[in-house]
Parts: structure tokens; sequence; C-alpha cells
């Protein structure tokens, strides 16, 4: 668990952290990051909270969903 800013949405605040892990390695490229459900049990926060960190990182391009299967991060090219 993290100690949430008041000044923020949570969402933001997860959508951060996982911004983070995805730069510094911790979720390399074309691996699974944490579902949904596993943002709720780490974090504390409502699926609607979860949902919406997933839809951020998807429109940044930083993750990609397979129905099925989860979310991934996005291949690096660089």
């Amino acid at each position: 668990m993290i100690e949430f800013a008041p000044d923020q949405p949570r969402w933001r605040q997860v959508a951060e952290l996982v911004r983070q892990r995805i730069a510094d390695g911790t979720y390399p490229p074309r691996t699974r990051v944490p579902s949904v459900l596993q943002l709720q049990a780490e974090f504390g926060i409502a699926a609607a909270t979860g949902q919406k960190v997933h839809r951020a990182l998807r429109e940044e391009g930083l993750i990609y969903t397979e129905p099925g299967l989860g979310s991934f991060v996005t291949r690096s090219d660089t």
C-alpha cells in the first residue's frame, strides 16, 4: 500500500507508479502488468479506479490488452 496524496486522484498516482515500474524494468516489454484485481489488492483501490489506470496507460501506448490473456507492456523499439 502507498500513502496517497490528497490533492491528486488515486488512479493518477497508481498509474504513475506503474509507469515508473515500466521505466525501471520491473515490468519489462511484453510482460504482464498487474490486472485490475491485482491493483485493487496491492493499492486498496476500487475496480473502477484500476480500470482508469489501465485505460490511461493504454492511451499513452505503454500497455496493450489481449482479451482473455491480460495487459502487457508494449514492446520497446528503442
